[in-house]
């Protein structure tokens, strides 16, 4: 069953496809995927240029995904290391 995240409309989450990773719209493409092409060094324009299905709005969208996923508080249930 598919989901669309509740802040990102262009994100999604279905457990049937790439294990249940963030998406974009639904299609088998990762967020991870499209943030390490950027980060390889691909511009967006040659991001969109390989994957046509895509659109500048999931790149954007994927980006400020990840800053979102980022800004997370981790909390550590562990003790104090001696």
């Amino acid at each position: 069953m598919e989901i669309k995240h509740y802040k990102f409309n262009r994100i999604t989450l279905d457990p049937d496809k790439c294990f249940g990773k963030p998406c974009i719209r639904g299609m088998r493409m990762p967020i991870a995927s499209i943030l390490s092409y950027l980060s390889s060094g691909m511009s967006i324009n040659e991001i969109l240029s390989e994957w046509p299905e895509l659109e500048r709005e999931d790149i954007f969208q994927a980006l400020a995904y990840a800053a979102w996923a980022m800004e997370e508080r981790v909390v550590s249930l562990a003790g104090p290391v001696s």
